[in-house]
């Protein structure tokens, strides 16, 4: 069994806001951890978080356990403005830990979107076959 660790600033508050800004939401943080919804809102309501499950969220999130423990709003706020602005040369210089790609986050909504589109359709085309088949019983 490992020591609970007691970082500065409740670490699991950090571990759901990078959740958040990730896109991922509890529900698919508890499936990726073998886990309930409810397991994993207990956790990011508590004080401390064991060794093995902070790197297990870490590798999930796709960040570090240093940039989870080194995570600020203020940081990643100038991160990402830092990401924005292209007048100089602060971009190549900058030595992110922290990175959101907004087009992995699009590509997953549209896969959604079309799974979704998708069953729509079979529903559609289920009952225009039950209403020809009625058709035909007449």
């Amino acid at each position: 069994m490992t020591n609970p660790v007691t970082p500065p600033h409740y670490i699991v508050r950090k571990i759901s806001r990078i959740r958040e800004l990730r896109g991922i939401n509890q529900d698919t943080l508890a499936i990726k951890l073998g886990t309930s919804q409810q397991t994993v809102s207990r956790m990011e309501q508590s004080e401390t978080i064991d060794d093995e499950k902070l790197v297990e969220i870490a590798k999930i999130l796709g960040v570090t356990t240093e940039a989870i423990k080194n995570f600020s709003e203020e940081a990643a706020i100038n991160n990402y403005n830092t990401f924005n602005d292209h007048s100089g040369d602060n971009f190549l210089g900058s030595n992110c830990s922290f990175t959101i790609n907004p087009l992995e986050k699009l590509i997953e909504v549209v896969d959604e979107n079309k799974k979704l589109y998708e069953r729509l359709l079979q529903s559609e085309q289920d009952k225009i076959a039950y209403l020809e088949q009625m058709l035909k019983n007449k």
